[in-house]
């Protein structure tokens, strides 16, 4: 969904929602009002209107006054709250379907804490809260099964919304377009010269739809464009477990590993070096070939291992995802 977020770009997110003359239908502000159903009925809203109006991203921000969107701080905590003996970011999680990314954000202006929830746009099927879907109306909460014609517009661009054209990382600078992607790797496949100017760089990039013009001169980068090109995949939230893993067991079984190897970084690249760890792992031999040389034979066809590992990652279901949590953990 996201890198890792800074606090000059939490303050420059604070500061553009603060802008907005009212509440939207993506953004909503509260002081202390934390009650853990309204919160979750809210991610449900505020995930699908996202959608709705063509937003990568909906938020919660907590210590801002609705009217006057002064700052003047909040006294919850969500890394603390329980229900039920239940960490609140986990509870959140388990009662939504399906299960989306999002992120308590916590920073502090002039000794005031301000907390922002990022929320990630539904894709594919509406987010529902304990089973019940959601939707903004102007600044409003309903149930969107009260509003038919919302409800048919959401799935109408949920069947238009390919994957590869949602955000992996939303308004980042140049400089950091060029260290999360591995741009020399995209020219080197398509055997052209790299350009001299990074300016150009970015314009080829664009035109394949790797990146997107965002805010202020910054730039989207696409789920395509990391995917295919990440130096880390791992530093995208919401891709982060999509790496290339390939394992070797010990026997017919899923329980003893022999040897494993996580690549992280994009598929265009990472093939490749998926290929060659298969290479040395698979079982060969050594033959005298016609001339009279040794050489080492694998005991599979390299077209078919490379073929194995290129129908895993094009047939995977890329909206299926195990959610990691702000302390690295993993919840299924």
């Amino acid at each position: 969904m996201t890198t890792e977020r800074n606090r000059d770009y939490l303050n420059s997110l604070l500061r553009e929602l603060r802008a907005l003359p009212k509440e939207t239908e993506w953004v909503e502000f509260k002081v202390n009002n934390d009650q853990p159903e309204e919160v979750g009925e809210y991610i449900s809203a505020l995930a699908n209107s996202a959608a709705l109006v063509g937003k990568a991203f909906a938020y919660i921000v907590w210590g801002i006054e609705n009217e006057t969107h002064e700052i003047v701080g909040t006294t919850i905590d969500p890394t603390t709250k329980k229900i039920g003996g239940e960490e609140f970011e986990s509870w959140l999680l388990h009662l939504l379907t399906p299960k989306i990314q999002f992120r308590f954000h916590s920073i502090e202006i002039d000794d005031k804490r301000v907390i922002i929830l990022e929320i990630g746009r539904a894709f594919r099927h509406p987010v529902q809260f304990k089973g019940l879907e959601y939707i903004r109306v102007g600044s409003y909460k309903k149930k969107l099964k009260d509003f038919p014609e919302k409800e048919r517009e959401l799935w109408r661009i949920f069947d238009q919304t390919p994957f590869e054209e949602l955000i992996a990382a939303e308004r980042v600078s140049t400089e950091e377009v060029v260290r999360l992607l591995d741009y020399p790797a995209y020219f080197d496949l398509l055997n052209l010269p790299l350009p001299e100017s990074r300016q150009a760089v970015l314009q080829a990039m664009e035109a394949d739809r790797l990146i997107a013009p965002s805010l202020d001169g910054a730039w989207d980068i696409t789920n395509l464009g990391a995917l295919l090109f990440a130096t880390q995949l791992t530093l995208f939230r919401s891709l982060s477990r999509k790496a290339l893993r390939l394992i070797i067991y010990d026997g017919k079984g899923r329980i003893r590993t022999q040897k494993e190897q996580l690549i992280d970084r994009g598929y265009a690249r990472g093939f490749e070096e998926g290929a060659i760890f298969l290479n040395n792992v698979l079982p060969s031999q050594e033959v005298i070939d016609t001339s009279g040389l040794r050489r080492t034979v694998s005991a599979f066809p390299e077209i078919a291992y490379r073929e194995l590992i290129a129908n895993a990652l094009i047939h995977q279901d890329l909206t299926v995802t195990g959610w990691r949590r702000a302390d690295g953990r993993s919840l299924q």
